[in-house]
């Protein structure tokens, strides 16, 4: 359903069920309408009830906006969308699109009264309470929400396995949806994050790539797999002359490996490195590339890529 812009003669009323997807409070409604008038509207099938204090201003099934801002509404005054839901509303894809997660101040409780007993087509709500929600975490939208960084930040605190966390953030910084900076920035000012060591490292994994992998880190990968070590950082020279480093290699079996940052996301960056790709390509050599992040976090996932792709080019392991 799209929305239609009031024209000049709208009042009050018709521009805040605008503005809130036609969700409203009783409270808002009674600001403009008499009480009896309200529940005329309610009890003639025009307008419908949602919960306790919440009212729409229709009678069809609760849109995805309108969702939105019933999980603020009925969490009370304060209350913003946060984590997964907040990011995604920022165009962060492949996150979950339910349970609406919605942030609300300390000092205060949520609105309990007006979560319980949500109908069947409202998505459930979980509440979050934060002791720190500075005025700069906070994005100017419809509903409120915070920002990118610190929405990414929280979902990877309330995440349900350190692997969803890592790929929360490796997600928001290789789509271009923010700054690791931004990230490390909103890290700084929450001592008390959830995962807080697991973040900063993933941040420092995406932004650094091979540079954040230690040499010794992935040496070790590959012995405790039972993997030939490869020559780390070996010098090579591309079709145009210019000298370049290899992340690993293995020369015997020509296998070359490239562990990526966030900047191999962006356009200028991806456009020189699948040159540099089907340059390895076409002189013959096999070529590897894993994020960062994922090294670090399943380095068994990487050395089965890894070892099928050595049995591949013809190593043997030694019995």
């Amino acid at each position: 359903m799209v929305a239609v812009v009031p024209d000049e003669r709208a009042g009050a009323l018709e521009w805040l069920a605008f503005e809130q997807a036609g969700v409203l409070t009783v409270a808002q409604a009674r600001a403009v309408l008499t009480e009896g008038a309200v529940r005329g509207l309610i009890r003639s099938g025009r307008w419908r009830s949602i919960s306790r204090g919440l009212l729409l201003t229709g009678n069809g099934r609760l849109t995805r906006d309108q969702q939105l801002w019933v999980a603020v509404l009925a969490a009370g005054a304060g209350a913003v969308l946060a984590g997964a839901t907040a990011a995604g509303e920022a165009g962060v894809r492949g996150l979950r699109r339910e349970p609406l997660h919605v942030l609300v101040p300390a000092h205060r409780r949520a609105g309990r009264t007006g979560l319980r007993r949500l109908p069947i087509d409202m998505a459930a709500v979980v509440v979050h309470r934060t002791t720190v929600l500075p005025a700069e975490h906070l994005q100017v939208g419809r509903p409120p929400r915070t920002t990118t960084a610190r929405a990414l930040i929280d979902a990877a605190g309330w995440a349900s396995s350190v692997r969803q966390a890592q790929e929360m953030i490796a997600a928001g910084c290789q789509q271009r949806r923010v700054l690791p900076e931004e990230l490390a920035a909103v890290l700084d000012v929450l001592p008390r994050a959830p995962r807080r060591r697991l973040i900063r490292q993933t941040i420092d994994d995406v932004t650094g790539g091979a540079q954040a992998l230690s040499e010794i880190d992935f040496v070790r990968l590959c012995r405790r797999a039972g993997l030939p070590e490869p020559d780390l950082q070996e010098r090579r020279t591309d079709a145009a002359g210019r000298t370049r480093w290899l992340d690993a290699y293995w020369r015997a079996w020509r296998l070359h490996v490239e562990i990526d940052g966030a900047h191999h996301m962006d356009v200028r960056h991806w456009a020189a490195d699948m040159q540099r790709q089907n340059d390895v390509w076409t002189t013959g050599d096999r070529i590897l590339r894993f994020p960062a992040w994922l090294v670090r976090a399943h380095p068994d996932q990487v050395a089965d890529t890894l070892r099928r792709a050595l049995l591949a080019a013809g190593w043997q392991p030694e019995n």
